[in-house]
């Protein structure tokens, strides 16, 4: 069956469904907030109990890292992406879940050609990326502020 790209694309747009884009924005940003206020609250929280400035910098980032691997493994991150979309994937949380989610994919194949291996397809190119990005800054910053 030869059909041309035009064909294709009317095809394509009958069968989507028009996305809502101002709902979709609305809930990005409540459950982006809601995340980053959880955040804030965790930190304002170590710092009422007498914890430094450097721990309280530390525990926030893996406690919310933490909170969501656990979210993933009980299937409950996954609802919530679905109507927060990029509300969850912009803050850390979103990382901790493009590791877990394929982790827990790939269990069954057991825990070194599965978990081991496949944990990382998601996250591995944006860490990849980000080291090579700092090293390219580092290098940069090196050159032209000695």
């Amino acid at each position: 069956m030869n059909i041309s790209r035009k064909e294709y694309d009317s095809m394509t747009k009958k069968a989507s469904p028009p996305s809502k884009k101002l709902k979709n924005a609305i809930f990005a940003f409540v459950i982006g907030g809601f995340i980053c206020t959880l955040g804030e609250a965790v930190s304002l929280v170590c710092e009422y109990y007498g914890m430094s400035e450097e721990d309280v910098r530390l525990l926030v980032p893996v406690s919310l890292i933490v909170l969501s691997a656990i979210l993933t493994a009980l299937g409950i991150f996954d609802d919530i992406a679905l109507h927060a979309g990029a509300g969850t994937i912009v803050p850390i949380t979103g990382f901790a879940n493009s590791i877990v989610s394929p982790a827990l994919e790939f269990k069954s194949e057991g825990r070194i050609l599965g978990t081991g291996a496949n944990m990382f397809k998601i996250a591995g190119p944006v860490l990849v990326y980000g080291t090579l990005a700092a090293v390219i800054y580092g290098v940069v910053y090196y050159v032209f502020m000695r």
